[in-house]
């Protein structure tokens, strides 16, 4: 990953993305994910929480319910819609600030070496014995089952991974001849770090982020599926545990938001695939 993205040509850059099967069917896909979650209040009319028709209503059994309803009547795809914006939210903003972290902190850690890099590893250690999922399941349940919490939680869990591999590249550069010019014309280390570390080490961060997006939306499903979600949104996880109850009679309920997130988390997987084989040309191409 030490081939920075970002001093590709743009026209190059553009050609090796639609060479990559990973990155455009994987953007593709969240594409029309996003627009189906900004758009949602276009594309249905029913509140998704409401109870709008009769209940177990089959896809395509009545035109006003396209994904039937659930046994309670509400809207399928109401739900599914409005449940993408609460996927994508907290995978976004999961992913995002476990990246920030680890990158700040494995950028620190390679570069200052010494105690300072000691310290930090062994933090990020410390939390990498923590189970991640019931990590994030005593956070919500002691602090208070949000989309914050949530959010804060998967975090918390995943910003080890990305200090570990950013500080592999930031032991590099900090022995690199330009940073040792910085170094005798007196720039300070913070400015280094932040001139001229970060942007060298952020790709492999970059691509990590779309697996943590990733993570962070099967998190959300599991507790949402378990009941510790944010009861005053409609996540897809909420509605699997909900319709789990009626699996043999009305698998549909379960079935469909099960697919959402699976295409989701495929999508983010597949984007993660395609950075890296923008990152590592000679790997050759996956999918």
């Amino acid at each position: 990953m030490s081939d920075i993205v970002l001093t590709v040509k743009p026209a190059r850059l553009w050609r090796r993305v639609i060479q990559s099967p990973s990155l455009s069917v994987g953007v593709l896909l969240l594409t029309a994910i996003c627009v189906l979650a900004i758009g949602a209040p276009y594309f249905t009319h029913n509140d998704p929480l409401d109870m709008a028709g009769t209940p177990f209503t089959w896809p395509q059994a009545d035109p006003a319910f396209p994904l039937g309803t659930d046994m309670m009547g509400r809207d399928m795809f109401s739900g599914i819609a409005y449940g993408a914006r609460v996927s994508v939210e907290i995978g976004v903003a999961a992913g995002l600030l476990a990246t920030l972290a680890g990158l700040l902190i494995g950028a620190v850690a390679g570069f200052y070496g010494g105690l300072v890099d000691d310290v930090l590893m062994r933090i990020a250690e410390l939390f990498q014995t923590m189970p991640a999922l019931l990590f994030t399941i005593v956070l919500v349940v002691v602090v208070h089952p949000s989309v914050l919490t949530i959010v804060l939680g998967v975090a918390l869990t995943n910003w080890p991974q990305v200090a570990r591999l950013v500080r592999a590249d930031a032991l590099r550069v900090a022995r690199a001849e330009f940073v040792q010019a910085a170094t005798v014309i007196g720039m300070s280390r913070p400015r280094i770090v932040l001139t001229h570390v970060l942007p060298n080490v952020a790709t492999p961060a970059i691509v990590m982020m779309s697996i943590l997006a990733g993570n962070a939306i099967l998190t959300e499903a599991v507790l949402s599926f378990l009941g510790l979600g944010d009861p005053n949104v409609i996540t897809w996880g909420s509605m699997i545990g909900s319709g789990r109850e009626a699996l043999q009679t009305a698998w549909y309920m379960t079935a469909l938001p099960g697919c959402a997130v699976l295409v989701t988390v495929l999508s983010l997987n597949l984007i993660g695939n395609g950075l890296n084989d923008l990152a590592n040309p000679h790997r050759g191409r996956t999918l």
